[in-house]
This record gives C-alpha cells, sequence and structure tokens, in this order.
C-alpha cells in the first residue's frame, strides 16, 4: 500500500511543480528565465508519464523538451533586445483572450480525462508498447536523427558567429586589434611599425 500512495504524492508534487512553472512562464521579465520555467513544466511532465508508464513518451519529453529549451535559450541570448530581463517588459499579449482560451481548453481536458472511457489495456499482451513504439517513430534511425540535430544546432550558431560584426578584439568593422603584451604597448604578434606616414616616429600612448 506504500508504493500507491507514493506514487499519488509524486504525482501531486509535480502536478503543482508542472502547473506553477508554466504559471511563472508568463510572469517573469527574462526571456532566458522564461525558458528555463518552461523546461521545467516540461520535466514535470515527462516525470508524470513515466509514472503513468508511458515510459518512451516521458523519456522523450524530457530529452527533446531540455534540448528544445536549451537551443531557445541560447538564441535568445544572442538575438533578443532583453533576454536577461534588465529591463522591465511584458510578456503576454491579447490578456483576456489569452485567459479565455486556457480556461476553455483546460475545462475541455478535464472533462475528456475525467468522463472519457479509456480501454483497460487495448493492446495485445505480447506487444511491448515502449519498443514498438519506438520502432514505428524512428526505427533504426535514433543515432542519426540525433546526430544530425546537434549538427545543425552547432552550424547555426557558427554562422552567427562567422557573420557577426563583433571579433574577437572589438568592431570588425573598426580593425579588430589583438591587445599589447604591456600596458599602452604594440599590438600582440603585429609588426613594430618605425614610422607613421609623413615620417614621424611611432609612438604609443
Amino acid at each position: 500500500m506504500d508504493y500507491p500512495l507514493t506514487v499519488d504524492i509524486a504525482f501531486l508534487l509535480l502536478a503543482i511543480l508542472a502547473v506553477v512553472s508554466g504559471w511563472r512562464v508568463f510572469c517573469t521579465d527574462s526571456m532566458v528565465r522564461a525558458s528555463f520555467f518552461l523546461l521545467l513544466s516540461f520535466i514535470a511532465v515527462g516525470v508524470i508519464m513515466i509514472l503513468l508508464a508511458a515510459e518512451y513518451l516521458g523519456v522523450a519529453m524530457l530529452f527533446m523538451m531540455a534540448v528544445e529549451m536549451m537551443v531557445m535559450a541560447t538564441f535568445m541570448v544572442m538575438f533578443m533586445m532583453n533576454p536577461a530581463g534588465l529591463n522591465p517588459m511584458m510578456m503576454v499579449h491579447q490578456h483576456k483572450f489569452s485567459i479565455a482560451a486556457g480556461v476553455v481548453i483546460f475545462v475541455l481536458l478535464a472533462g475528456v480525462a475525467l468522463l472519457a472511457e479509456f480501454p483497460t489495456n487495448p493492446l495485445p499482451a505480447d506487444l511491448d508498447p515502449v519498443t514498438s513504439l519506438g520502432n514505428e517513430l524512428l526505427g533504426d534511425s535514433m543515432l542519426i536523427f540525433e546526430s544530425a540535430g546537434i549538427v545543425l544546432l552547432t552550424t547555426m550558431i557558427g554562422v552567427v558567429v562567422l557573420s557577426s560584426h563583433r571579433g574577437r578584439y572589438g568592431g570588425a568593422h573598426e580593425g579588430s586589434m589583438p591587445p599589447g603584451l604591456v600596458p599602452g604597448g604594440d599590438p600582440a604578434g603585429m609588426p613594430k611599425e618605425d614610422e607613421e606616414e609623413g615620417g614621424g616616429h611611432h609612438h604609443c600612448h
């Protein structure tokens, strides 16, 4: 009797965590923090799926949503005007419509969960649902699929870095120069110029 009670308590705590963290997504000024709140909500939902014996869907939720939220946070830091929430901003638009849509969808889903009659075990006794679902979705291409995702992410970040106007030592359009080996000295690795234009000697200031 302890095990079902433990599962029920874990389910309630995870459900509260999923709802609260999902609500906090719309209450923070930072887009990056909003991404991590959403990630926390997805993790709670994934663990709930595992508790409900949907192991494959739960693990897929954890892996896919974790990667997606990290990619989202990375590109928000690179592109968004206010990724860290340093300036106050509103994360929600069309408040009344959003609240109404959320309430209606919640009522419909709750009604389906409470009133619909689900079969006890619709699968054949000799069928492994995790293996069959994995083969149906990806077959033998899981490693290729995951590798392609990493390559695409690396490519996107590389393109952004290479196309940026900012170099390692400053703005590329201003002429990036490495710092000197001593304060006020010539740039490191650059040949020393003996004379400036006009015949004057080069002095470091």
